[in-house]
């Protein structure tokens, strides 16, 4: 079951819910609004020709770190990576799932494909995948709302938290927009 306003707060409370520099302005009656943070990571179409998911795509990606003010272009049918300003954190009682913004929705922006999860335990400024499905530009700039997030409690506490050794965490607290690990899982 999603959490009410009054539930997120009241989790913050004790602290099963994280959210640096909490602004309750962005609370809204069962999500937080979340903004667009400053880094970026696109691939650099000069340097690959083909992705395979065994091999680490990290060198073949230009990181763009955008000053508050400035914008970044998201062109046709393009995909980026970016990161929300806010870090956000859960513990074991519960998990966190991001949404778009209808209103974006409606200029064509998609702000992730398929990892809007944040599971029990984690602590994260979540990875954004912006993709545009429109025909024409759309400008992007940090500090806007890009997105919400809804929390939910679980039945009972997981057992194993995000980060444990054993689930192989590949992206564990991070803070910045990571490229795709997913090469790690081939190493076996």
């Amino acid at each position: 079951m999603f959490l009410s306003d009054i539930d997120i707060k009241n989790a913050i409370v004790t602290g099963d819910i994280k959210i640096e520099n909490f602004d309750e302005n962005r609370l809204q009656p069962s999500s937080y609004d979340i903004l667009l943070g400053n880094d970026f990571l696109r691939f650099d179409k000069s340097k690959i020709s083909v992705i395979d998911p065994k091999v680490s795509i990290s060198e073949f990606m230009i990181r763009e770190k955008i000053s508050d003010g400035d914008f970044i272009t998201l062109n046709p049918q393009e995909f980026i990576l970016g990161v929300t300003k806010d870090f956000i954190g859960v513990s074991s009682r519960y998990n966190c799932q991001l949404m778009g913004k209808s209103s974006l929705a409606r200029l064509g922006l998609i702000i992730h494909t398929t990892a809007g999860f944040l599971d029990p335990g984690n602590e994260i400024n979540l990875t954004l995948e912006l993709f545009n499905v429109n025909n024409i530009p759309i400008k992007l700039y940090p500090n806007m709302k890009i997105g919400q997030v809804a929390f939910a409690k679980l039945l009972t506490p997981s057992e194993k938290k995000y980060g444990d050794p054993s689930l192989n965490s590949k992206y564990f607290g991070s803070r910045s927009v990571q490229a795709s690990e997913m090469w790690k899982n081939f190493r076996k």
